[in-house]
């Protein structure tokens, strides 16, 4: 069973400054946020951050009842990617062994993911996709993102995986550029734009770097700040007025350097996005109540920043998985259909084909 918006791309019309709008741009975005299902729950939850550290888990627990846990008694919230790399390349036979033997469960798990969806009619054809999240910017997660493509190729699945290029911190970012029209980005050096997740908020000015045609394929982060809000438990108005507060010290940075802002903003936030901007659902992990009719993501945080330029500020909202893909848009011109898979709380997903027209 699925739960996603899924989008005719010949019966939907062209608006790009539509709040989840499934026609940008560069890209058609096919499908998002699918929440597939089976007698264990969601699938994706299978090949998510938790899932990996339960997979490790596991084989401590199993290990301890031996004595044998090359861990020892470090708590399981000390282990860091940085030192299952470490233990990946140890010269201790068990440290690397359990690394490697994690690895390998996860990468049965990410495979079986990936064939889950490539059977769903809006992930057909998908030709590449791309992985973000930080696990996947580690040694072990190279490792099990290679080990699953591996297994799928020997499974007879035509699908390439590869990760997200740019820092996991940045790529949520990067991605908004993508969202704006060209004409909204003329004769401008850069945008504002947000990454809301479930545990941390990034928020940044991503410098356009436009060619002569208008191209932001080489967009990058200029300034970023970045809050992790998991620890401070804010209600809702506490963290958009703290997300305001980091962005006007963004814009008046911006200002100092001369840096010339456009009037817009993207972001990223979980789940099921309308028209309107309203999150339909999936923003449980949020600080406080984020969805249904009563609450607007964009009027709140727009009515807290400054006019840019003699403008207020559009913002333009869609889901974190989908701006994340995006910012891969630039290496994706080799092929037709594409999706992206953010290895996180959960498992973000969207599919992509780009746009000819």
């Amino acid at each position: 069973m699925s739960n996603s918006k899924v989008v005719d791309a010949e019966a939907v019309p062209h608006t790009p400054l539509a709040h989840g709008s499934r026609v940008l741009p560069a890209v058609t975005v096919d499908t998002y946020n699918e929440e597939l299902r089976d007698d264990d729950g969601f699938v994706g939850d299978r090949a998510s951050r938790r899932a990996f550290r339960a997979i490790l888990a596991d084989w401590r627990d199993r290990l301890k009842e031996h004595g044998e846990d090359p861990l020892g008694d470090t708590p399981m919230e000390d282990v860091s990617k940085a030192k299952l790399d470490k233990m990946m390349a140890s010269d201790d036979p068990k440290s690397a062994a359990l690394a490697h033997t994690v690895v390998e469960e996860f990468a049965a798990e990410l495979a079986t993911v990936v064939r889950r969806f490539m059977r769903l009619a809006s992930w057909k054809d998908t030709e590449r996709i791309v992985l973000g999240g930080g696990l996947i910017a580690s040694r072990i997660g190279e490792l099990a993102m290679g080990r699953a493509a591996l297994i799928l190729t020997g499974a007879g699945i035509a699908v390439e995986l590869s990760p997200i290029q740019n820092h996991p911190d940045e790529a949520g970012l990067i991605g908004s550029v993508q969202l704006a029209p060209s004409w909204i980005l003329a004769g401008h050096d850069a945008i504002l734009a947000a990454d809301i997740g479930g545990t941390n908020v990034r928020v940044g000015i991503v410098e356009l770097n436009a060619d002569k045609r208008g191209s932001v394929s080489e967009a990058d982060v200029w300034k970023r700040q970045h809050w992790r809000h998991f620890d401070d438990k804010p209600g809702r108005e506490e963290a958009i007025d703290r997300i305001a507060d980091m962005l006007v010290k963004l814009i008046e940075r911006a200002e100092g350097e001369k840096v010339k802002l456009a009037p817009f903003m993207g972001i990223g936030c979980p789940g099921l996005i309308d028209e309107h901007g309203t999150i339909l659902k999936g923003g449980q992990n949020l600080p406080g109540n984020w969805e249904g009719d009563g609450f607007n993501l964009a009027v709140a945080l727009g009515k807290r920043l400054p006019r840019i330029g003699g403008h207020d500020v559009f913002i333009q909202i869609h889901n974190d998985a989908v701006v994340q893909g995006l910012s891969e848009v630039p290496n994706m011109q080799d092929i037709s259909h594409w999706g992206v898979m953010t290895i996180g709380t959960g498992l973000g997903n969207a599919r992509f084909t780009n746009r000819t027209d």
